[in-house]
């Protein structure tokens, strides 16, 4: 069993592979709460990616040994893709474990990866593995706090991602629907253009999306858009593979 941790800005992200399949994910608010999940369910080797603390100060927050061997991704970590990147040691693991899963699960393809997250990221993968580098915005709970940081009377709005509210019209009529209409129509168009400007060079490419946002979105797109929500993680266990040789061959 092998357990990949993608530890963001707001949760954990994790998932336990067996025999290079994924047999269980969970998102999580805590690393105690990982600790808990890792003492039912302990891994012989682990990997940590990590944009919010360094990966490798998870482990002993963990307690006991729950995970024989780790690795932490991090800007020097072997992975089997290609970085055309001017700064490699600055691109962010989750960027890179995104890229990793793409060539895992679409081979031989072109891939645009919308990661809908704290951040919104577009990153394009080539058909030959090179990761050619994207873009960075900011994400749906960044805009609607930007709205009540930056002015005196905007109020600051929460989505309940469990039970989001109603898509919102373009004309509201009342100024919570306004801000909810402007950050989520707003994202819905930056991303439309995203995509129709990656299609004009690349039609047949693949367009995938991730990220905890990505389930607000990915009907609201305009097809074919293919929805892969553990993408990180299956990248971060091929990453895994990559790193700890004794590990079995993904099939």
């Amino acid at each position: 069993m092998n357990v990949a941790i993608d530890w963001g800005n707001t949760r954990l992200k994790v998932g336990w592979f067996s025999e290079g399949q994924l047999v269980r994910t969970a998102q999580l608010t805590s690393v105690d709460e990982l600790a808990q999940a890792l003492a039912h369910q302990p891994a012989d080797a682990g990997i940590v990616s990590s944009t919010s603390h360094p990966a490798e100060t998870l482990p002993p927050l963990l307690g006991a040994d729950r995970v024989e061997q780790w690795v932490f991704l991090n800007g020097q970590t072997p992975v089997p893709i290609q970085k055309a990147y001017d700064t490699p040691h600055t691109l962010g693991a989750d960027r890179v474990a995104a890229a990793v899963g793409a060539m895992h699960l679409f081979p031989n393809e072109d891939c645009l990866i919308l990661d809908l997250g704290t951040c919104i990221t577009a990153d394009r993968l080539d058909r030959t593995g090179v990761f050619q580098g994207g873009l960075i915005s900011p994400g749906l709970r960044m805009r609607l706090q930007a709205m009540h940081q930056f002015t005196a009377r905007l109020p600051l709005l929460e989505i309940d991602r469990a039970n989001p509210p109603a898509w919102p019209r373009l004309d509201a009529r009342n100024t919570r629907e306004a801000m909810l209409s402007g950050a989520l129509n707003g994202m819905r168009l930056e991303l439309d253009g995203i995509v129709a400007e990656y299609r004009l060079e690349y039609p047949s490419g693949r367009v995938l999306v991730c990220g905890g946002d990505g389930p607000l979105f990915e009907s609201r797109l305009k097809p074919p858009i293919f929805a892969v929500p553990p993408l990180v993680l299956w990248g971060l266990n091929r990453i895994l593979h990559y790193n700890v040789k004794k590990l079995p061959a993904n099939p």
